[in-house]
């Protein structure tokens, strides 16, 4: 029997005995998938990151020598989103006509060299337009993952591939923080301030592993030359049955994803959800400077303990919400958590509390991240889950420019991040609610007939 539809809207397998030789041949494809394509990805996703969130450790020194307010600097780091998001849905449908392999890579190449740039910004016009050309070069390469990740996984095991993938992000504020405090104290070697060092030394690896993900990474199955034709055929056909099963399969055109309202749905509950992580992560050095006191090494090294504790909570929620089956739960509670932690944070005045308010947040967001990129997988498949992904990776994005914006002038109106962090509280809440209401609609959706025919007759 195929897999079916629960009632809380998610695909769980069903109990009908499957071939020992079949499932011999379907946990080999996916081991090979996972060996050969996660490590890649991860290191790819975890550059990104790193090059965009670089300048919350940049800006403690740059901010000084620029003269650049919270508010220009707010402002300037939010550019970043709003270049990416209008150029998200063409990269996608880019990356369908010329290949996973060689979009992944150029969009890899172009970022690491403009990230890499940004050291010799001088004025906030230069700091803009570098953040700006930033977003848009690196547009479509989250999504771009997602749905290649699409042609290689079944549903029912996506959260766990998303996971270890996702890891990187976490593990990236790790690398970021623990070398922060080293680049920053080169500052005078070679006339080049800390700065300058970070956003050289941390960019041009990334226009360099472009080169590798070129070599390395396969279009599509087809192309693997490490599976063997049965484990291409078994792929094959676990995809071609989720397909069956989503709301806008192959046969779905371009429009009809992005008018979709399930579409739009997710989209508003990551950008609620990532308004708040990122209105925190540009501003998270100098909130956690300022309460504890310590210097910028320690608390690059405070930061490295949050993405190894956030990387902890991805895995676990992650694999968790794969067992169950179950998505909604996996996301509501830990928006719920950041909430409650982002409040926390606001009001406490010992730096010990601040601290594990501010880290439980993060480690809630990170734990989320897997079940909620697993669901828009449920309802979009095909050239629709091209476009759906990236339309609603276009909303997500404008939550990168409102979040730090909004830190910057907060900052600026009450001179401390307390009522920044406070007002975080509400979007949290939004997001817990929009992703139940999701989930509702979707286990209210009609099973698509091709799927009830087939478990009718098995």
């Amino acid at each position: 029997m195929l897999d079916s539809s629960d009632a809380r809207g998610v695909y769980v397998s069903s109990d009908a005995p499957v071939g020992a030789e079949d499932e011999a041949i379907g946990r080999s494809a996916q081991r090979k998938a996972a060996v050969h394509l996660l490590p890649l990805l991860a290191v790819g996703y975890g550059l990104a990151y790193m090059d965009r969130i670089n300048i919350s450790f940049a800006s403690l020194q740059m901010n000084r020598d620029l003269h650049f307010s919270a508010s220009v600097y707010g402002f300037g780091a939010g550019l970043f989103f709003i270049g990416y998001a209008l150029c998200e849905v063409p990269s996608n449908l880019l990356l369908l006509r010329f290949g996973a392999r060689r979009w992944l890579a150029r969009i890899m190449f172009t970022w690491g060299l403009l990230a890499a740039a940004t050291m010799f910004v001088r004025t906030p016009f230069e700091f803009n337009v570098l953040r700006f050309l930033l977003g848009m070069a690196e547009a479509g390469f989250y999504p771009g993952v997602i749905f290649y990740l699409t042609l290689w996984f079944p549903a029912r095991m996506r959260a766990r591939a998303v996971s270890r993938f996702y890891i990187s992000l976490p593990l990236s504020s790790v690398v970021m923080g623990s070398l922060a405090g080293w680049l920053l104290g080169l500052g005078g070697k070679l006339g080049l301030a800390g700065w300058q060092w970070l956003f050289l030394v941390e960019g041009l690896p990334t226009a360099i592993f472009s080169l590798v993900m070129l070599k390395m990474l396969p279009d599509g199955p087809a192309k693997a030359t490490w599976l063997t034709a049965e484990e291409k055929a078994w792929l094959e056909g676990q995809l071609k049955a989720d397909g069956e099963k989503a709301h806008l399969g192959h046969s779905a055109g371009v429009a009809q994803a992005l008018l979709e309202p399930k579409v739009w749905m997710i989209g508003a509950y990551f950008f609620f959800a990532l308004l708040t992580s990122y209105a925190y992560s540009f501003s998270a050095p100098a909130i956690l400077q300022g309460a504890t006191g310590w210097s910028v090494k320690n608390v690059g090294f405070l930061v490295a303990c949050f993405g190894l504790a956030g990387a902890v909570g991805m895995l676990v929620n992650s694999a968790h919400s794969d067992r169950r089956g179950e998505r909604a739960f996996h996301c509501i509670v830990p928006c719920e958590v950041m909430a409650a932690g982002f409040l926390t944070a606001s009001y406490a005045k010992e730096p010990w509390l601040v601290v594990a308010a501010l880290a439980a947040s993060f480690v809630a967001f990170m734990s989320m991240l897997g079940p909620a990129n697993a669901v828009p997988m449920q309802f979009l498949a095909g050239r629709a889950a091209a476009a759906g992904i990236a339309a609603m990776n276009t909303i997500t994005m404008f939550a990168g420019f409102a979040g730090p914006y909004w830190m910057g002038v907060m900052k600026d109106a009450t001179g401390s991040y307390a009522a920044g962090l406070r007002g975080l509280a509400m979007p949290c809440l939004f997001a817990a609610g929009t992703m139940y209401a999701l989930t509702r609609s979707l286990a209210r959706r009609p099973v698509p007939t091709k799927v009830k025919l087939a478990e009718e007759t098995a």
